[in-house]
């Protein structure tokens, strides 16, 4: 069985939710703290020497990390969580999957330790980090004309990222009235009697 080690309500959650439409057994372990010296931090890093969550330790006992690693990896067992190959839905399913991670992740990188990165302008940083998120919100809200999930009428594992993702900061008051297209896709998620177990162990509902 796979044992994700994460923290409810980070980003190991997008994982669990990934797991769980696949219908993937899978073991989580709590780190919480892991961000901090301390033993949840030893025992993270004996598996990822970056400390961060999720980190998949599969049945092989090979380590997975990243979350679009981990959806690729999904959907070599479960093809049907994905637009199928040859349709333009499935090449805009690649494109986002990859640009939320390259480009929303990082503004969380840097905007919760900004103090790590720029001692002497921490809060500017965290403050252009934030605003900089906010556009990057609005410009993927332009490219979800789906309904009632993000590429359709059927689920993705994209949808699990922005599920998790908007009750992240700016918080969903700032979704529901910027990006209600957005928060529509979330409420779907939330719907869902699969997921539900789940979704209240990361506190999503």
């Amino acid at each position: 069985m796979i044992t994700l080690y994460g923290v409810p309500g980070w980003g190991s959650a997008i994982s669990e939710l990934m797991l769980t439409l696949a219908k993937i057994p899978y073991t989580f372990i709590d780190v919480e703290g892991f961000d901090q010296p301390g033993p949840n931090r030893a025992l993270l890093k004996a598996r990822n020497p970056l400390c961060q969550v999720p980190t998949l330790e599969l049945e092989n006992g090979e380590i997975m990390t990243e979350t679009a690693a981990i959806a690729l990896m999904i959907l070599d067992r479960c093809s049907d969580l994905a637009p199928p190959m040859g349709r333009a839905e499935r090449q805009q399913f690649q494109r986002l999957l990859i640009w939320l991670v390259a480009n929303v992740y990082p503004t969380f990188t840097y905007a919760d330790y900004p103090e790590r990165w720029a001692a002497d302008a921490s809060e500017q940083l965290k403050e252009n980090c934030i605003e900089y998120r906010k556009s990057l919100y609005r410009w993927l809200e332009t490219e979800l004309r789906a309904q009632p999930y993000a590429l359709g009428s059927e689920i993705t594992l994209l949808d699990c990222y922005i599920a998790v993702m908007v009750t992240w900061g700016p918080r969903r008051p700032w979704f529901e009235l910027n990006t209600p297209g957005l928060m529509s896709v979330a409420d779907a998620v939330y719907q869902r009697g699969d997921l539900q177990q789940v979704l209240r162990d990361n506190k999503l509902i």
